[in-house]
């Protein structure tokens, strides 16, 4: 037997972005654990990914290419070869083109975080297409924004340093489910003696393990943020020296943050006056000390209407008390500006057709956007979509519009991907793609500081190929002659860095070949001294760029659209606010088929708090269902304080197909986006519940429930 060990990646929308070793016997993957010399995973995998044969060698793998023969939605396919595949492929892109390329749509996200298994050949093949370009705005583009109006860019605290802090307050994210090695830290602040608060609208797996938690309503984190200002300034709890070197705009925010008293926060956010102010001393009178106080704050809290603004308030905070200055103070929303990802090399924008200008879709309204006809305003009607690293017929918002486009029998569908899913039930080709260990990456990561590789540790299975190798295939049936398509993966990943920033001044692809990761030179506090990316080269309390844009320059609260507060109208029928963050066992809609993970969650949860439930006679167990004016879905209820009152929570994202009436949370949610950055607002829901009947799913596929989709 001939065994070895390959280092690899985790390839997940995840901040750890793992190190894995992966043993391989006789060409067989047999396991994958954590790399426990790389300081960050330090031979730790979440349950998830620990389980990743599972997922490479499951028994459901698409290993051929497939032609659809059923109607769309039904799941119905034959196999096909590859010549075929790519003859029909190319047939039909090639004659829309002819008409527009911009009637042309490539759909894609995260399934894979890889830079060049991503966005590499496939926005090169896209780019000389001439093909309408997708604003990827899925998940963080809010809180991005925000950020960068405040401190430039996407830099901050480094998550090797957060066991140093003597408070964290950790704002919109469950880091035991979503960011483990983070959570490590904390954890290991917290045995020194560290404070760590949650403010979350759910007592999550986090929440309970805090020694405080701030139950705030949806969407209200901007004016806690306001308050906590308030109390800042008011207690005179800021280093002024910090303030007068490294800020823009004080004398303004001051003036903004006297209007939000204890009071006003306590009553627009649902909590206690008191909540507010000890926040507030909390953080600041550790500053005071000359002790590090940090903030993670993470996506779920930009997921409203104002959420670029509520990171935006957040991000002001470390500043006003001299945070900076420490190592193990300020905040980390994201890494990911500190790697200098060389994006023109990898997808060549040079290569779009002289003179267009490109349309750009929100991949956020790709509901609206497959139903709309051609107009002077929106351009041609969108005639082919290609899907890859990513499942919109289940992640996408307003899901039954999301289904009327999909299912159009004149929209040719191509999904390139590794299981049956939702979306793939509705392509007219379906090609086999590879995951992490069949194919070569290189990654960037947005919650450590580490360049990361991943080698093939196997050979593809079946006819699977590297998303990569399907575009080249694609590009020399389009006759797309130009010498980059030609590049290999090793080549790709080769220029994937800017080598001649300080920060990756030492990129070298074949010596972290061989190692699987390296750290970026990066300072150890990166704002001890100002140098923000800001035009001023300060952080901006008082913004221009933002007055530039049509925004208001200093932070506020926007409220969101649908609230009891914001929306009494809309309340009176849909009285419930409604969050959907992620499962423990699932990944946005990744590892959900895996079944030893589904088991483990085992159906569609609903969270209710006790008052709410006794309102409407619902217990424990009971089946219920979710509505508003956008659709509705079936869960089953949990009785509990966890969720506070006038909150539902669903935990996400299921498969609709593996739901038993066929649908999930993204029924109910809404297209409409954010303050800025135009990202979703999944977390701005009113919803109604009310008991439902038992809905269950045959062997076959068959449901009880004549109103939704067979399986079939």
């Amino acid at each position: 037997m001939t065994t070895s060990i390959v280092r690899a990646v985790c390839p997940h929308d995840c901040p750890d972005t793992c190190a894995m070793l992966v043993t391989v016997e006789d060409g067989v993957a047999t396991s994958v654990r954590g790399d426990p010399e790389h300081p960050t995973t330090a031979g730790v995998l979440c349950t998830k990914v620990s389980r990743y044969t599972e997922r490479t060698y499951h028994a459901d793998r698409l290993l051929y290419p497939r032609k659809r023969v059923g109607p769309k939605g039904s799941g119905r396919f034959v196999r096909i070869g590859w010549d075929e595949a790519l003859d029909i492929i190319a047939s039909r892109l090639s004659a829309i083109a002819a008409v527009d390329p911009q009637a042309i749509l490539p759909y894609s996200y995260a399934g894979t975080m890889g830079l060049v298994q991503g966005e590499s050949m496939a926005g090169r093949f896209f780019n000389k297409l001439g093909a309408s370009l997708l604003d990827r705005t899925i998940c963080s583009t809010a809180g991005g924004a925000g950020y960068g109006y405040t401190l430039g860019s996407r830099v901050g605290t480094d998550v090797e340093q957060f066991q140093n802090a003597k408070v964290i307050l950790i704002w919109g994210g469950n880091p035991i489910a979503s960011n483990l090695h983070f959570w490590t830290r904390a954890q290991e602040a917290k045995r020194r003696g560290a404070i760590l608060v949650a403010i979350d609208p759910y007592r999550s797996l986090t929440a309970e393990k805090c020694q405080q938690h701030v139950a705030l309503l949806p969407g209200t984190d901007a004016a806690l943020a306001l308050g906590i200002m308030h109390v800042l300034i008011a207690r005179d709890l800021i280093d002024h020296d910090y303030v007068a070197r490294h800020t823009l705009g004080f004398d303004a925010l001051k003036a903004r943050a006297a209007e939000w008293p204890p009071q006003r926060v306590a009553q627009v956010c649902g909590i206690s006056e008191a909540e507010v102010v000890d926040l507030a001393l909390l953080y600041g009178e550790t500053a005071m000390r000359g002790e590090a106080v940090a903030i993670r704050a993470n996506y779920g809290l930009q997921r409203v209407r104002g959420g670029g603004m509520a990171v935006r308030n957040i991000a002001c905070l470390p500043a006003l008390v001299g945070a900076w200055r420490h190592p193990a103070g300020g905040v980390q929303l994201s890494a990911s500006d500190s790697f200098p990802k060389n994006f023109q090399a990898l997808q060549r924008p040079d290569l779009r057709p002289a003179g267009q200008k490109p349309r750009t879709i929100n991949m956020i309204t790709i509901g609206d956007d497959l139903l709309r006809q051609a107009s002077a305003e929106f351009g041609p009607r969108i005639d082919a979509l290609i899907v890859y690293n990513s499942n919109p017929v289940a992640v996408a918002p307003e899901s039954t519009k999301v289904m009327q486009g999909f299912a159009r029998e004149d929209l040719f569908t191509v999904v390139l991907e590794h299981f049956q899913t939702d979306t793939a039930d509705y392509a007219d080709i379906v090609l086999p793609a590879t995951t992490q260990l069949e194919h070569v990456d290189i990654h960037a990561t947005y919650g450590h500081l580490y360049m990361m590789a991943n080698n093939a540790a196997i050979a593809p299975l079946g006819e699977a190929r590297p998303n990569t190798e399907i575009f080249r295939m694609l590009a020399a049936r389009m006759g797309f002659g130009e010498a980059c398509f030609a590049d290999s993966d090793d080549a790709i990943a080769a220029i994937a860095f800017d080598n001649t920033r300080p920060q990756a001044i030492h990129f070298d692809w074949t010596i972290l070949k061989q190692k699987g990761w390296q750290k970026l030179v990066m300072p150890d506090a990166p704002f001890a001294n100002g140098g923000f990316a800001t035009p001023s080269g300060k952080c901006e309390f008082y913004s221009a760029r933002m007055a530039a844009d049509g925004l208001d320059p200093l932070p506020d609260y926007i409220a969101p659209y649908e609230s009891v507060a914001s929306n009494p109208v809309l309340a009176e029928r849909y009285p419930l606010a409604m969050i959907s963050p992620p499962a423990r066992n699932f990944l946005n809609s990744t590892f959900v088929n895996i079944q030893s993970l589904r088991q483990t969650e085992g159906e569609p949860h609903l969270d209710i708090h006790p008052a709410d439930a006794a309102a409407r006679a619902i217990g424990s167990g009971d089946m219920v269902r979710i509505f508003n004016d956008r659709g509705s879905f079936v869960a089953r209820a949990r009785v509990t304080d966890r969720a506070r009152s006038g909150l539902v929570v669903g935990l996400s994202i299921w498969w609709k197909k593996l739901a038993s009436d066929g649908r999930n949370a993204n029924e109910v949610t809404s297209q409409r986006i954010t303050d800025m950055g135009a990202g979703p607002t999944y977390y701005d829901v009113l919803v109604e519940v009310e008991k439902a009947a038992v809905v269950t799913v045959t062997p076959t596929g068959h449901r009880n429930d004549p109103g939704a989709p067979s399986l079939t």
